[in-house]
């Protein structure tokens, strides 16, 4: 039985932008995967802790499940990484905050990007530890941040890309929900060019 690991960023809860169209993402992938189990985090309900100096130097000596086992500075960490490691499709649902990832969500990557647990450093870079799956990222903002109407920088999309292959998921793929502080015509636009990469992506 897979198991879809669904993380929800924005402050707002169910009636945020993103949350909504996640709920949407998960109808539609409980039709491709039926019977999957659902494990369910809100970081703003139950945020990450902030990496403090007790974490970097538990993660330095800790860098298996086993040796962190016990390790209180390492407890959310690996209750974290479990939960991906436990999961076969990632489903990640975030608004953009100032052009990038809000603060909810970076805390979560520093807690689950780590050192000799997720990722392995070598001579040609970092290679990720985890196994690659679908991860479904859905990223909402206010203005526009992709052409021709983008009127502001995207710092969010690059930088996870590239945060989740450094831990070892590849196949990202990102669903933008764009211009929904401009009005009910933009609102419901944003929606539908949505909807309508969803719908390519994970045909009906």
């Amino acid at each position: 039985m897979p198991t879809i690991l669904r993380i929800d960023c924005s402050p707002r809860g169910p009636e945020a932008h993103s949350w909504c169209l996640a709920d949407e993402l998960m109808a539609r992938l409980a039709v491709r995967y039926p019977g999957a189990r659902v494990l369910h985090r809100n970081l703003a309900e139950t945020p990450a802790s902030l990496v403090d100096p007790a974490f970097i130097l538990a993660m330095f000596g800790h860098t298996t499940a086993e040796r962190a086992k016990g390790v209180p500075a390492l407890a959310t960490s690996e209750t974290l990484i479990a939960e991906l490691e436990t999961s076969d499709v990632l489903v990640l649902s975030t608004p953009m905050h100032n052009f990038t990832v809000p603060a909810h969500l970076k805390a979560w990557i520093d807690q689950v990007v780590r050192f000799g647990r997720t990722f392995q450093s070598t001579p040609d870079g970092k290679i990720g530890l985890l196994k690659d799956r679908p991860a479904y990222v859905i990223v909402s903002s206010g203005g526009h941040f992709t052409p021709p109407k983008a009127r502001q920088p995207d710092f969010l999309t690059g930088y996870l890309a590239s945060i989740l292959a450094t831990i070892g998921i590849r196949d990202v793929t990102f669903f933008r929900l764009e211009g929904l502080s401009r009005g009910d015509a933009e609102l419901a636009e944003g929606y539908r060019q949505a909807r309508a990469q969803i719908e390519a992506r994970l045909p009906s």
